[in-house]
């Protein structure tokens, strides 16, 4: 992204939610996570990212805010939208079985004056 501020112009969610997850993936990158797939869609829902990082597959799901109007990133992300994506995780894994234990990520984005604010909570959630 050339400034921040592009992400604040694009009128579309979609659009936006694309840049923002363009951003994400480049820092996930920088930090030893290996992508496999992104925007995993099954008939249950999407996995923005899924990955390898440090021996485990990593579903991280990822939320970018550009201001506080309806919360922060992290809280995006609540029981209801865990399960979910619990749910997607799953067939996934009927598709993609693998040995490797697995974990929910969510990484967050919050826009700032000088650029993304990014909080990165590994094995965020887990699931009874």
């Amino acid at each position: 992204m050339d400034h921040p501020s592009d992400f604040t112009r694009l009128p579309h969610t979609r659009a936006r939610g694309r840049l923002g997850e363009d951003e994400a993936v480049r820092w996930l990158l920088d930090r030893g996570y290996r992508v496999i797939e992104r925007n995993a869609a099954n008939r249950v829902g999407e996995i923005d990212v899924v990955a390898e990082q440090g021996g485990d597959l990593c579903f991280v799901e990822i939320k970018a805010r550009a201001n506080r109007t309806f919360g922060s990133a992290l809280e995006a992300v609540p029981p209801a939208k865990q399960r979910k994506l619990a749910r997607a995780a799953s067939l996934y894994l009927v598709h993609h079985p693998t040995d490797l234990p697995c974990r929910f990520d969510v990484l967050a984005m919050d826009l700032a004056d000088d650029g993304w604010r990014f909080t990165l909570v590994r094995d965020a959630f887990r699931l009874a």
